[in-house]
């Protein structure tokens, strides 16, 4: 499985053959077709396993206070993107687009994700339309940032828990190394920042959906100073 989800992270669906993957796995192909009946199936058990792994870690403590559990969900997401770059690269972007069944297995994360948070931020998981694509529209950009900074992280290698150092400088794009003004963040400051964003968009909800009012300022993690500590060095 973990062979699987670096193969189909680096390369397209079509492009791998059973006989690729059987070679690189180094198992006979006939039991990969034991198991799993075809290169689709293969793939299928590959996404279902890797969104399961990134919603546990994402949605997990849920004894926490509501305000530190959302800070939590978004360290875990960044934590299982830090540590296993190809799965998540193979959940977000990876494999067969259109094929129906892997569009709901990844659209399920999503939701899940999306669902948490407003657990975290409002106590319940159901959200009227405008505020649930409010923070699908925050968790498009969560995605897309994510993959930028894992980007500059420098090749793990696979999906080991090894990862690499949180702070890289890595070309990205075509970018030199050090082109960033300051380097690349580590995973606190990345989520002080995304946190602080959410806080802007659960704000901008509360402007439409007075019934989903934020988080107040001085709660915890939705604190602007508490939210800048990481990256001030401030306690």
């Amino acid at each position: 499985m973990a062979t699987g989800r670096k193969l189909f992270a680096d390369t397209s669906y079509d492009a791998l053959s059973m006989d690729d993957i059987a070679k690189h796995a180094g198992v006979a192909k006939g039991l990969i077709y034991y198991y799993f009946k075809s290169k689709r199936g293969y793939y299928l058990a590959i996404v279902e396993e890797s969104v399961a792994e990134l919603v546990a870690r994402a949605g997990g403590e849920t004894d926490l206070p509501n305000a530190e559990r959302v800070r939590r969900t978004v360290d875990g997401y960044l934590h299982y993107a830090e540590h296993h770059r190809a799965a998540y690269r193979t959940i977000v972007t990876g494999g067969v687009g259109s094929d129906a069944e892997v569009l709901a297995i990844r659209d399920a994360v999503r939701e899940e994700l999306v669902a948490t948070i407003a657990e975290g931020a409002y106590g319940h998981r159901s959200l009227p339309p405008i505020a649930r694509l409010a923070l699908v529209g925050w968790l498009s950009a969560v995605e897309g940032i994510t993959l930028e900074w894992i980007g500059g992280l420098g090749d793990d290698g696979g999906d080991g828990d090894g990862g690499g150092s949180a702070v890289g400088g890595s070309a990205v794009g075509g970018r030199p190394d050090g082109a960033e003004l300051g380097g690349r963040p580590d995973r606190a400051e990345l989520g002080a920042l995304l946190v602080r964003q959410l806080r802007a968009t659960l704000t901008v909800i509360e402007e439409f959906v007075p019934e989903c009012p934020a988080p107040p300022a001085t709660e915890g993690p939705f604190g602007q100073r508490d939210d800048l500590a990481p990256v001030t060095g401030s306690s």
